[in-house]
């Protein structure tokens, strides 16, 4: 499945990872906050940012990401760098 991270500009608390499909949550000092995981298909992740409209939320960037980036810590050139499982 296509892994991908998605930022926002505002911060979540983890209980939100239940409403966004178990994407792992990760706040930032600055203020931001990444979701992270894998997503069945395009439609997923189409839902995933009506979502995102719907809290009126801030995005920032979707970053496609190697499926093994997710557990390796490593990430495509282009993407920021992730934290190990």
């Amino acid at each position: 499945m296509p892994v991908y991270q998605i930022r926002l500009k505002e911060q979540l608390a983890q209980h939100w990872s239940s409403w966004f499909g178990g994407l792992k949550i990760t706040t930032e000092a600055n203020g931001e906050t990444a979701l992270t995981g894998e997503l069945v298909d395009q439609a997923a992740l189409h839902g995933l940012l009506n979502k995102v409209r719907d809290l009126q939320l801030t995005l920032l960037a979707i970053y496609p990401l190697e499926a093994d980036s997710l557990c390796e810590g490593e990430a495509k050139e282009d993407s920021p760098p992730q934290e190990s499982c």
